[in-house]
């Protein structure tokens, strides 16, 4: 099938005509010129002169239909053909609290630090994905919106410090903040096509992970689960730390983490809480996550394009040739 992309350049057509039309009717009321030459030209056979004149009036005409084809742009659409897609868009919401420094999943390897190469991995494995990125400490940042740029988002997730967001932990804050981006990719998907529903609640997830119970924020957890559950965010929570135990210096482990908090935010929200004490089991944590059932998609298809208006143009091109030729004959 054949289209023209800019078809409104056809109203160009009549222009040389229209510039002929204004130059006669110019020069039909200016004043007469002697010309001494004027018998010589009028001894040459009228034939002669019309012929070279009128082949240059077509050949010029041939030149600008064939710009304005090419500057019509047409088009060849190829047959429709399925877009691949994806429901799943899932936000990251990555504790950086100062507890996060504990070397105590890997040897002389914070917990942040395993985060990010297992997290890393996880983010590399979601193609064809939307993935947003949450930092939170005392205060929550969108480190990356929804994007499908896995790069920038591991690049992101790589470049976090312990720290960065305050010592502390606002688990509430960070589910809040989740809701707002949600509200605001569903804000803008109803602005950019207004008759088309908002993308389904149940498409996007977060995983929230920390290694300490909620000490600040405006928002309690359990609150901001509720606010979660009703705007159809699942929460999948993942606790991280060394098992809290007995040893040879005293109690050791991760004794901070409420578990009890992040089992209930799960459970508000359709989602599941997951434990992770070294860097295998969180790995094995991601691997379940990631083959969650995803919600289709909405389904969509392209037609493949390839652009025709070269042709027209060479063939200008190589007509300009013989038209240069000619209209330097006529000024000899």
């Amino acid at each position: 099938m054949i289209r023209f992309a800019w078809p409104w350049m056809a109203l160009l057509v009549p222009l040389p005509w229209l510039h002929y039309r204004a130059r006669r009717m110019a020069m039909s009321g200016s004043a007469a010129i002697f010309l001494p030459f004027a018998a010589d030209v009028l001894a040459t056979p009228f034939a002669a002169r019309a012929a070279p004149a009128n082949r240059r009036a077509w050949l010029f005409a041939a030149l600008w239909l064939l710009l304005l084809l090419a500057a019509m742009r047409p088009q060849w659409l190829g047959d429709p053909l399925p877009a691949p897609t994806t429901g799943r868009r899932i936000i990251l919401a990555v504790d950086v609290s100062g507890s996060m420094a504990t070397p105590d999943m890997a040897n002389n390897t914070s917990r942040l630090q395993v985060v990010q190469q297992v997290a890393g991995r996880f983010i590399d494995g979601r193609q064809g994905d939307q993935v947003g990125l949450i930092l939170f400490g005392t205060q929550p940042y969108v480190q990356a919106p929804l994007t499908p740029d896995l790069a920038t988002v591991h690049r992101f997730l790589d470049e976090a410090l312990v720290g960065v967001a305050g010592r502390e932990t606002a688990i509430g804050d960070a589910i809040g903040m989740a809701l707002k981006r949600l509200q605001a990719e569903r804000a803008n998907a109803a602005t950019a096509d207004a008759g088309s529903r908002p993308p389904d609640a149940d498409r996007t997830v977060l995983i929230l992970l920390t290694d300490g119970q909620s000490n600040a924020g405006a928002i309690q957890p359990l609150q901001a689960a509720k606010f979660a559950a009703q705007a159809g965010l699942r929460i999948y929570t993942i606790g991280v730390g060394a098992a809290a135990r007995d040893g040879f210096f005293g109690y050791s482990g991760n004794n901070e983490l409420d578990e009890g908090a992040l089992k209930e935010i799960a459970k508000i929200t359709g989602g599941q809480y997951f434990r992770a004490t070294d860097a295998d089991a969180l790995q094995k944590v991601y691997r379940q996550i990631d083959q969650l059932e995803p919600a289709p998609g909405h389904e969509q298809w392209l037609r493949p394009t390839d652009e025709w208006f070269p042709y027209p143009l060479a063939l200008a091109l190589l007509l300009s040739v013989p038209a240069a030729w000619l209209g330097a004959r006529a000024w000899a």
